[in-house]
């Protein structure tokens, strides 16, 4: 996942993610390195991915990804283990793996920074 290219590129350089600069907290890195894979070895995911782009939010734990389009979109939640095209909406039948997900998203939206699109505007 993109949110990767940094963890690989500090691991590959040898070097140390910063936990401040001039006296401004940086947020921590979200992602894992990718080098592992560089010598076949597998790239094992402790953590969900979490992203937002223009108002879209999506988290992905394990086989489940949890998506919305749109600041206004519902959630839609996919196997992705069994439905890799995400043409099946689960949402529905697993209400709980919603509310988890959910509330998961939240906390990293929070932490992160993450401000609804476009509520700057107002």
């Amino acid at each position: 996942h993109l949110i990767d290219i940094m963890a690989t590129l500090v691991e590959v350089a040898e070097a140390s993610y910063p936990q401040e600069y001039e006296g401004n907290k940086i947020q921590p890195m979200q992602g894992i390195s990718l080098a592992p894979a560089f010598n076949g070895d597998c790239i094992v995911r402790s953590k969900p991915i979490f992203w937002e782009h223009e108002g879209n939010r999506a988290v992905r734990k394990g086989r489940w990804k949890l998506v919305a389009k749109g600041v206004e979109g519902e959630w839609e939640l996919y196997d992705m283990d069994n439905d890799r095209t995400e043409s099946t909406d689960l949402a529905q039948q697993r209400p709980e793996m919603v509310a988890s997900l959910t509330k998961e998203y939240d906390a990293w939206a929070k932490m992160a920074g993450v401000v609804p699109f476009g509520s700057w505007k107002k």
